[in-house]
């Protein structure tokens, strides 16, 4: 086996970095399908605004499922895409059964932070194995959730 991989990095250290990323790809489905049950399933006073907010959270998680499940096949990895995988190995839990903004909005922030919490990491192991392009797709993620994040607990407030 090669110690570089064909973009150049350390292939030990590139596996260590899919393995993350296929830990964060099955929690970003899991997120997704959350927020998507949200959208579906809101009720009360604010669900003209919540459904709204909802679909477009969901359209984001979506694009970066597919983002990095691009970067695992960059990385010479192989992406899980059975749900039953990502079920075993997400962070974050299914919801079932929410209608109640508030409560959807708080089950959100929560994923929220976890993903956060596991880009970070990816982004320090990025970081380590020189892979910018992980660590850029980390930053970005990090830089637009952070903000997400704010407005949804502001939201609550």
């Amino acid at each position: 086996m090669s110690q570089v991989n064909a973009i150049g990095l350390n292939s030990a250290k590139s596996e260590d970095i899919v393995k993350s990323l296929n830990t964060l790809l099955s929690s970003y489905q899991i997120q997704y399908m959350n927020a998507r049950g949200f959208h579906w399933n809101i009720k009360g006073r604010n669900f003209f605004e919540l459904h709204v907010k909802f679909e477009e959270i969901y359209n984001l998680l979506l694009l970066k499922v597919d983002e990095i499940a691009e970067r695992i096949l960059t990385l010479d990895g192989a992406p899980l895409h059975a749900f039953s995988d990502y079920l075993e190995i997400s962070k974050i839990k299914e919801a079932k059964n929410i209608s109640d903004g508030e409560a959807a909005v708080e089950n959100l922030l929560a994923g929220y932070s976890t993903l956060i919490n596991m880009q970070r990491e990816i982004l320090e192991q990025a970081g380590d194995a020189q892979d910018e392009g992980t660590a850029s797709l980390m930053g970005d993620y990090i830089t637009e959730q952070e903000k997400l994040v704010w407005m949804l607990k502001a939201y609550l407030n």
